[in-house]
This record gives C-alpha cells, sequence and structure tokens, in this order.
C-alpha cells in the first residue's frame, strides 16, 4: 500500500509540480470560456476546475489525468441554464455525479471494449481539431502582434526542450511573453477579457430548487446525458493516457471518482466535469505522471485566482493559443494517415465518420456512438456472409452449411435450398456453421417444415454443442416428427 501511494504521488515530484503549475495556467482561460458557453458566470467553471481536480487527484483510478469543467460537458448545458437558471444547473450537476458512482459501482466501464480502435483514432483525431479550431478566434483577424506572439510561443515550445528539459518550455513560454506583453505595452487580448475573476473561495450552498418530483423530471435527462458523456469521454482519455505513459488504471474507480467529484462540486456553485483531453496531454507532455500533478493544477489554480488575480488576468491569450495549439497538433495521430491506407475500407470509413460527426455537433457522445454503431454494422455484414453447398451422397441429397446463422443471415440460408425435392432424405450439415440466436433456429425451423410438406425425411448433423442446446431449447419441428440433432 505504501509502495502504491510513494508510486502514485511522490515518484516524480518536480516533474509532477512543474506540469500541474502549467495545467492550472491553462485551465483558467477554458474554464472562463467554458462557463460563457454554459451562460453561467465564469467562477462557475473555475470553482468546478479546481474542486474536480483536487478530489479527483485523490480518488481517481488514472494518475495523471486533468479533471475539470470541459466544452462537450458545457455545451449539454446551455438549455438548461437557459430555461431554468443556474440553481438548477448545480441540481443537475449533483444528480449527475450520483449517476456516475452508480455506473462506477455496476461497472459500466467495460463497455470500453466495444469501442473499436477506428473509433478511438477518429475520436482523438477530432478533439485534436477541435481543440485548433477553439483558438481560432482567438488570434485570427485580431492583429499582427497577436500572430506574433502565437508564432514565438510555438517556437519556444518547440526549440527550448531540445536545450532544457528541466523546465516545461509552456512555462517559460507563459512567464517569458506575459513579462514581455506587461512591460511593452503590446496591444493584445488577455485572459481578462474573457471575464471577470472573483477572488474568492467556493462556499457550501444547498442548490435553491424545490425538492420535488418535478424538479428531478427537469433535471434527470439532463444529469443522464452529462454523466455518459462525461464518463464516455474520461474513459476514452483514460485509455489514451494509459497508452502514452504505458501504465494502466482503474476506469470503475475513475468512474467513481468523476461522480463523487461532481457530486462535491455541485454543493459548491461548480458546473459538472470531467477528464480533459488537451490538459491531460499538457500535463503529460509537461512531464506530470503521478497524481500529485492533477491535485498541483488545482491547487495553483485556486491560489492564481486568490492571490495572483490581478496578474492572471493580464497573461496574454495568444500565449495561452500557441500552447493549446502544441497540444492539438500532439493530440492529433498523424499516423492515422497511413492507417487510411492500410486498414480495412470499413474501418477508415468508421474512423473518418466518427471525426465530421464530432466535427460537425461538437458532442464527443454523438461522434462516438455513431462510431460505434456503424461498426457494429459492417462486422455484422462482414459476418454475416453464409455458404450452403449442395451435393449428392448415395443418392442423398447433402447440404453442408459454412458460416454463422443469426438474425442478420437468415434471408441468404433460406435461399439456398432446393425445396422441390420430394419423398428423400435430406441431409443438413452444421460442422462448419454456428447457429447463435432464435432467429437462426426460426430459419432451421421454416427449411425443414418447407422439406417436410414434400415428404422428405430431414437429418441434422454437426451441430456443436452451444448450437444443439439452443437448437434443442427453441426448435418446433420436434414436434412433426424431424429428427433431432444426434451430435
Amino acid at each position: 500500500m505504501l509502495k502504491k501511494i510513494k508510486a502514485e504521488w511522490f515518484s516524480n515530484v518536480r516533474g509532477d509540480v512543474l506540469a500541474g503549475i502549467v495545467v492550472a495556467l491553462a485551465l483558467i482561460p477554458e474554464a472562463i470560456a467554458f462557463s460563457i458557453i454554459a451562460g453561467v458566470d465564469p467562477m462557475v467553471g473555475l470553482y468546478a476546475s479546481f474542486l474536480i481536480s483536487v478530489i479527483i487527484a485523490f480518488i481517481g483510478g488514472r494518475p495523471g489525468m486533468i479533471s475539470a469543467a470541459t466544452g462537450a460537458m458545457a455545451l449539454l448545458m446551455v438549455p438548461l441554464v437557459r430555461d431554468h437558471g443556474v440553481e438548477y444547473l448545480l441540481a443537475a450537476t449533483i444528480l449527475t455525479g450520483v449517476i456516475q458512482v452508480l455506473f462506477g459501482v455496476f461497472k459500466v466501464a467495460k463497455v470500453m471494449k466495444f469501442i473499436p480502435r477506428a473509433v478511438m483514432i477518429g475520436f482523438v483525431n477530432a478533439l485534436a481539431i477541435l481543440i485548433f479550431m477553439a483558438q481560432v478566434p482567438h488570434f485570427v483577424g485580431i492583429n499582427n502582434t497577436t500572430y506574433i506572439f502565437v508564432a514565438i510561443t510555438l517556437a519556444i515550445v518547440y526549440i527550448v526542450p531540445r536545450f532544457l528539459k528541466s523546465v516545461p518550455a509552456p512555462l517559460i513560454a507563459l512567464v517569458l511573453l506575459t513579462a514581455v506583453a506587461i512591460y511593452s505595452g503590446f496591444e493584445l487580448r488577455t485572459v481578462g477579457d474573457l471575464g471577470a475573476i472573483t477572488k474568492s473561495l467556493p462556499s457550501f450552498l444547498i442548490p435553491d430548487v424545490p425538492f420535488s418530483i418535478e424538479t428531478i423530471m427537469i433535471v434527470l435527462p439532463y444529469s443522464l446525458a452529462l454523466a455518459i458523456v462525461g464518463l464516455l469521454e474520461s474513459l476514452l482519455t483514460a485509455s489514451i493516457v494509459d497508452d502514452m505513459t504505458g501504465t494502466g488504471s482503474d476506469k470503475n474507480k475513475e468512474s467513481r471518482g468523476q461522480g463523487i467529484a461532481n457530486f462535491v462540486t455541485g454543493f459548491f456553485g461548480g458546473m459538472a466535469g470531467c477528464a480533459m483531453i488537451g490538459q491531460s496531454v499538457i500535463n503529460i507532455k509537461s512531464g506530470g505522471r503521478g497524481r500529485l500533478s492533477t491535485l498541483v493544477s488545482g491547487v495553483f489554480l485556486i491560489f492564481l485566482i486568490i492571490v495572483l488575480g490581478d496578474l492572471v488576468v493580464q497573461i496574454p491569450m495568444p500565449v495561452l493559443v500557441g500552447i493549446m495549439i502544441m497540444v492539438a497538433i500532439g493530440t492529433f495521430d498523424w499516423s492515422s494517415f497511413t492507417y487510411l491506407k492500410k486498414a480495412p475500407r470499413t474501418d477508415a470509413a468508421v474512423m473518418v465518420l466518427t471525426v465530421l460527426i464530432v466535427v460537425y455537433t461538437h458532442d464527443l457522445s454523438i461522434g462516438v456512438i455513431a462510431g460505434v454503431l456503424l461498426s457494429a454494422i459492417f462486422f455484422v455484414a462482414k459476418i454475416s456472409k453464409i455458404e450452403v453447398k449442395k451435393r449428392m451422397e448415395n443418392a442423398t441429397p447433402r447440404y453442408s452449411v459454412e458460416g454463422q446463422l443469426f438474425f442478420a443471415s437468415v434471408e441468404d440460408f433460406l435461399e439456398k435450398f432446393d425445396y422441390s425435392i420430394e419423398n428423400e432424405n435430406v441431409i443438413i450439415d452444421f460442422t462448419d456453421a454456428h447457429v447463435w440466436d432464435d432467429s437462426g433456429v426460426g430459419a432451421i425451423d421454416r427449411v425443414v417444415l418447407k422439406f417436410k410438406e414434400n415428404g422428405n425425411e430431414v437429418i441434422l448433423e454437426g451441430l456443436d454443442s452451444g448450437s444443439k442446446k439452443l437448437v434443442d431449447k427453441l426448435a418446433i419441428f420436434n414436434s412433426k416428427n424431424a429428427k433431432l440433432p444426434t451430435h
């Protein structure tokens, strides 16, 4: 136990602290922007980012992953805030936490194994594109100085690590270029332009909503959507961080942790949040690996707000834009272009469709769900091909079935037989086939009964144990005096 605590908390103290500081600086403008998207005060997003980061550092299942207020969650909150106000949002946040804890208890994280690699690649690439697109309004068409600061920031974050690795390059860019901007008087947009910052700690409150079934019915649809989207984004992000660090994580523990964090946040004036792929990548690339980096990001965030709030609002947006562009470039899976050439066409189509849907809707869950469904359809189409070969064996018609017999292959299966045969012993051999469901058994029923209408005797051979068990349980041809499978 002590060894695990040491490994997760104190095995990389310097790297975790410095990475956490960089993440905290990058969290501020995003938390403010997401609050504006949701239609709430900037402090709602900032408090959420502080609380969720601190809580998840202790009880999350993925060390080194950053969780806070996110754009995907903010988009879902817009109608609720617009129609009912921020108090209902806080109530929805609490209920979101409860639902996510239940997801963790019932181990819903197992659904991750149903997300194909093509969907994962599409998810990552779409997220990279969305991160970049979110930066465009902050530097395109403003002024030439903005372009210069973005370019210098990118130069620092890519060149400095070649010569200096002890201090994260994004932190160097933030400190150096903020000082230059403050003392030079250049005309640049700053963090303060996004919204006002109140220099105070969050305080406990109970959402001012009626405690009634009506209230629950209002917030439940939003809470369920927030819980699913938040959990999906968190588990996908956890898988990505697993791959980046070469380590594993407890997805069910992460689900419970996300739920507890959101539950507590709702009582302290914060909006629901989840894992952030962009900030998690910043953390990993800045040297963060353990829980300490997540804790430092939250603690330093509230420190910046309360103690250095007047300085924070002067951070130039072009610098943060440059850092986020680096994140977008680092997040994008550039090998996916090779993947498009080598992968099966169906997998390539799934990846591209996932990207397009996510970018178009700005909703990660819709893209991922669409990708999974399309993958399932392609998979079903691929395995639904069934062959039935006929040959005569000692003047007895013998049909050999090859493939998977289930709802999607039933129609082809039924078309393969010659039902004009009369008064024969017909053998149907399932040695190279498997019956999967009631539809498959029903198809066998129909074939047997059609043959028997012409006075034929039907014998089924070669059914494996699973198929035989299903046929014995569901078939009706037994009552018509057909011969049951014997082996």
